[in-house]
């Protein structure tokens, strides 16, 4: 009996978590009068709550349509929110992995004390560090450019906090004999130290996809020219009218995360395991 109800709270407790996935799906389909009509007393400020069914009454893609072909806005945006994404991971694979390895495998003067400062600023959200941000950012001449957000993005301290604890696992005997047969610091990071942190490079980028991919306060703070808006500040332009496609363009944008999510889930589980396990 205890197994029994365990089983129906955690399958509530899942369509709860998956009702979210279902109403984007539904309103998908929804043409774009019913998905008004539901929808208007949170729009309209009309007396009444807003009504949903799982099913739509009436069927279509004409959302699905008006999107692709008529909303030329949206692939602005989504090629824009590919080139932050992209130009912030290939940054932080190139700046934060060796700083990983640096503060994983070497001992030098105040080591503890820069990476202490890397973990205080991992917990700081963005707010705290906006107006900084943003005085750096103007004084270098960056504001409203792409620069402005992969900049910062780049040199995240959460990549490198991950992708360390990985590479601290690394038996110190296997890099002295690596040096020992001739291997030089460079030769031991490639040949030895990538592939062994292997898990915690792709578990480090899946997170920070994740988030680069949603990410909305950034783009908000320093581009003030809407070519540059990624598809995260398309979602806040949605009316009554304009619901059934604003449903659908969140779909499309949910498609990249949740595939990235699936390739590197395994990997991603580790990150979270070593993320807990060390942090304390």
């Amino acid at each position: 009996m205890r197994n029994v109800i365990l089983r129906i709270f955690l399958g509530v407790l899942a369509f709860v978590c998956c009702y979210p996935i279902l109403f984007l799906l539904t309103g998908a389909f929804m043409g774009q009068e019913e998905a008004a009509e539901n929808l208007r007393p949170v729009f309209a400020g009309a007396e009444g709550f807003a009504a949903w069914s799982l099913i739509p009454l009436q069927p279509t893609l004409r959302s699905c349509v008006e999107l692709i072909f008529d909303t030329p806005d949206f692939f602005v945006m989504f090629w824009n929110s590919v080139r932050l994404t992209c130009g912030i991971l290939a940054g932080q694979a190139l700046f934060g992995i060796p700083a990983a390895w640096g503060f994983a495998r070497y001992r030098f003067r105040f080591r503890r004390g820069l990476f202490f400062l890397y973990i205080v600023m991992m917990m700081m959200p963005f707010q705290v560090m906006m107006l900084s941000d943003y005085l750096v950012i103007r004084q270098m001449n960056l504001l409203d450019t792409m620069g402005a957000v992969i900049l910062p993005g780049i040199f995240s301290t959460l990549p490198v906090f991950i992708i360390s604890q990985f590479f601290k696992e690394i038996p110190e005997e296997l890099l002295e004999a690596a040096r020992i047969d001739g291997a030089g610091e460079g030769d031991i990071f490639f040949r030895i130290g990538l592939p062994l942190g292997k898990a915690g490079i792709i578990s480090a980028m899946v997170l920070q996809f994740l988030e680069c991919w949603n990410m909305l306060e950034q783009p908000m703070a320093f581009f003030k020219t809407p070519s540059l808006w990624p598809l995260s500040m398309f979602q806040p332009q949605i009316t009554a009218e304009t619901a059934g496609t604003a449903f659908v363009a969140s779909v499309f944008a949910l498609l990249p995360a949740i595939w990235v999510f699936l390739a590197g889930y395994e990997f991603l589980e580790q990150g979270i395991q070593a993320f807990c396990g060390k942090a304390g």
